[in-house]
């Protein structure tokens, strides 16, 4: 493998950087045009089911694209900055239907950015203040996304940074 130049490195970072971006364009756009508001509480669980599985095959999906790729470090940086959106979002679209469901699940009724404000308040771990969960189910929703959030954030780094570890070891045995 070739040694990167200082001007080609920082290209690859920008790219990836900006196919991340979009994607969270995509992701949020996606968010506030979705028909939400049509879902009842089953689809809530359903869509926590199927949203966690699409979640865990883009993690799966991700950490091939990192072991193969000749740069793995950039392409973890990309992956992460893509993945976390989508949990996030995934999140915010679960509360959201919740609350419309019920609005006394909430300490208020959520529109859609206060509902993405209250699952990046959870994922941040800095509290709730202003918005929390009053009822059982949106109780166990919010602590399934903490626990997912240590997951997330213990798990899913390893798992990142041990595919970065291999695909240099794959680079290196190229070269």
């Amino acid at each position: 493998m070739e040694a990167l130049t200082a001007r080609r490195r920082r290209w690859l970072i920008v790219r990836g950087l900006l196919r991340a971006l979009a994607t969270t364009v995509v992701l949020v756009a996606l968010y506030y045009v979705l028909p939400l508001d049509r879902l009842s509480d089953v689809n809530v669980f359903v869509g926590l089911v199927v949203g966690v599985a699409l979640l865990a095959g883009m993690i799966v999906w991700q950490v091939r694209a990192i072991e193969r790729s000749s740069y793995p470090g950039i392409r973890a940086v990309q992956s992460l900055a893509s993945t976390t959106p989508f949990f996030l979002l995934l999140f915010a679209s679960i509360y959201l239907i919740l609350s419309l469901g019920d609005p006394g699940m909430f300490t208020e009724p959520l529109t859609r950015t206060d509902a993405l404000y209250f699952t990046v308040t959870i994922f941040a771990t800095v509290g709730f203040g202003d918005i929390s969960a009053k009822v059982q189910t949106a109780r166990l929703v919010v602590t399934a996304q903490m626990l997912l959030d240590l997951v997330v954030l213990g798990l899913g780094i390893q798992v990142i940074l041990g595919a970065v570890k291999r695909g240099k070891a794959s680079a290196d045995a190229k070269s």
